[in-house]
């Protein structure tokens, strides 16, 4: 019958065979000799369509990336985060094995970058002053990074049948949305700590044109 036709090669066929390969067996198994094999390919055929495995990264960022929901025009601010927020951490749940490979790397994927753009737009609409964009971007990355990396956490943190020492028993019974409890409270949080934040900010500020006062009607509009 002959040998079955070989995958066409990609790009887009590699960054998606690398995701799926993460997925699966995690971050230690990424390498250009094992996503070939899943495409039925040598290694070196990879380099035709990408320089080596640091770009594969990049490319697996826009994948996860292109799954968020980041519609742009949604205000106030605080509701554009907490929408922000939500689909950051669902897109990054999906793929919790790839965080490690994202984690302290320049930010080089195109998708990412523009959706930085579009948060820095949010809040400097918003009147926070530039100095305050990216920390709280940050911030509120290093929130969900871990929110979504618990979700493949183990359900209980002490072993089955193991005695807490006193003042712990609530380890022994989590409720079972746990994980969901804790999302929105810190979020919830979060918010209400970087609205208090910016409302010290304009009353310092002085009526200063950077750190103008929210229209009322975006005020009355909050979601969170």
């Amino acid at each position: 019958m002959g040998r079955p036709p070989r995958q066409l090669v990609t790009r887009e066929a590699i960054m998606g065979t690398a995701l799926a390969l993460v997925d699966e067996e995690g971050a230690d198994a990424l390498s250009t000799t094992r996503i070939a094999a899943r495409l039925g390919v040598k290694g070196p055929a990879l380099y035709n369509h990408v320089s080596g495995r640091d770009e594969i990264i990049d490319g697996m960022r826009d994948l996860i990336v292109a799954e968020m929901d980041l519609a742009p025009g949604i205000r106030p601010w605080t509701a554009a985060l907490d929408s922000w927020a939500r689909s950051y951490r669902a897109a990054f749940a999906a793929h919790p094995r790839v965080v490690p490979l994202l984690v302290g790397r320049p930010v080089r994927s195109v998708a990412a970058l523009q959706a930085y753009a579009e948060a820095f737009a949010v809040l400097r609409e918003a009147g926070w002053p530039e100095e305050h964009l990216l920390p709280i971007v940050r911030c509120v990355e290093y929130y969900l990074i871990g929110s979504a990396l618990d979700l493949a956490a183990p359900d209980h943190v002490l072993p089955p049948g193991e005695e807490p020492p006193p003042g712990l028993e609530p380890l022994l019974n989590p409720p079972p949305d746990l994980r969901e409890l804790a999302f929105e409270a810190g979020l919830a949080a979060l918010t209400r700590g970087f609205e208090r934040t910016l409302a010290d900010l304009r009353e310092h500020a002085g009526g200063l044109p950077g750190l103008r006062r929210e229209p009322d009607a975006a005020r009355s509009g909050r979601s969170v």
